[in-house]
């Protein structure tokens, strides 16, 4: 896949499988040393059971690039995975956030060059890609969810290295952004960017955000940064009603939820969530769901509702090469903004991620320190 990626701001596109071989002579001009023939990587073998194995370095095709991990981030969908809330490929290199350098690639990304990518791996060519949803690729594979025996042993972020096929898009890093930052990009942050592409113009417009975890917060970052007008914010936890206050939204109580705004960002995944968002659209709201990622009870929905307040509801699960790019983008500028040292936690070692999982650092992400 080539990815020519169309963006509404001004960075660095993502690169995808522009095949060029990697020679000798690039990667001493480019001063990276390739200095082992294997990878460590933390194996989630099911439960709470975890090891530390030794993989081959891996052989390029075409298109494919190793890149040399520094930091990885705890997602809460690794969390749910391991307490057996959401199907997951065992055994398997967990993790799908993560910054590092490129160390080998046939993919055209100058060695050295510090990265993150996204979380899917596509083929291109597939109806759901050709309109522009490769999100939905209909052979996707993707990092951190396959099984150490599919042919994608090193697909996740909890090791020394990770290998990234032909169809996943990677983004330069400006030097601006620290690691445990950058690493956000490849799943909340670029989720975040797909949510308000879909939530439309956000300028002069009252957006409520639901849930305010890593994404949520995100969320209330990247609306202001795009002209909203209010930004209202719920969760449950006080702690997290205070880091959204810190980010310049107004925060509600439970019995003041709102019944008029324009946009609806639901990131809780609860059934109450999603409900009280579709209720709180005024006319011609939308609604934009994207915690619901795992089954739950179904809800009532009353089209009359919909139909005659032009009230739209849709989801949003993954993202696209350019959302990524956006996130970056957003990292650098507004987002640097976040009250990231209230958001992450640790950092921790690769050797501690049995004890992290058991027993989560405080913070909305746990940042995993691995090397460089």
């Amino acid at each position: 896949m080539t990815a020519q990626v169309q963006s509404r701001v001004q960075s660095q596109p993502p690169v995808q499988a522009s095949p060029a071989d990697t020679s000798v002579t690039a990667r001493t001009s480019a001063n990276v040393e390739v200095v082992a023939d294997t990878a460590q990587a933390v194996v989630w073998l099911g439960g709470d059971q975890f090891e530390t194995r030794s993989f081959d370095r891996p052989e390029l095709a075409a298109g494919e690039s190793l890149i040399r991990l520094s930091t990885a981030t705890v997602c809460g969908s690794d969390r749910h995975t391991v307490r057996g809330r959401r199907p997951g490929a065992c055994p398997s290199v967990l993790g799908h956030e993560g910054v590092g350098v490129v160390e080998d690639s046939r993919a055209g990304l100058p060695l050295g060059q510090r990265v993150v990518f996204s979380v899917t791996s596509v083929c291109g060519e597939c109806e759901n890609c050709r309109r522009g949803l490769s999100a939905k690729c209909e052979s996707v594979a993707k990092v951190g969810h396959e099984s150490t025996d599919s042919g994608w042993a090193l697909s996740g972020t909890y090791a020394s290295h990770i290998h990234l096929p032909a169809g996943v898009a990677a983004v330069p890093v400006p030097d601006s952004v620290p690691d445990a930052v950058a690493s956000t990009a490849g799943c909340a942050v670029a989720t975040v960017m797909a949510m308000l592409e879909a939530a439309g113009d956000l300028r002069g417009r009252r957006v409520f955000v639901n849930g305010l975890g890593m994404l949520g917060l995100t969320a209330v970052a990247a609306a202001q940064s795009r002209g909203a007008a209010e930004v209202l914010a719920f969760d449950p936890t006080p702690r997290r009603q205070d880091l959204a206050l810190f980010s310049g939204a107004s925060t509600i109580m439970e019995d003041e939820m709102p019944a008029d705004v324009d946009v609806a960002l639901e990131l809780s995944g609860t059934t109450s969530g999603v409900e009280t968002c579709v209720a709180s659209l005024g006319i011609g709201g939308t609604a934009v769901l994207a915690g619901s990622v795992s089954p739950g009870p179904n809800i009532e929905i009353s089209p009359e509702q919909l139909v005659r307040g032009w009230r739209t509801i849709t989801g949003v699960h993954n993202f696209e090469p350019h959302h990524l790019q956006e996130a970056v983008a957003f990292l650098a500028t507004d987002g640097s903004d976040m009250p990231w040292e209230n958001i992450l936690g640790g950092p921790i070692e690769l050797a501690e991620l049995a004890q992290e999982f058991a027993e989560p650092s405080p913070g909305l992400r746990t940042v995993v320190h691995i090397g460089g």
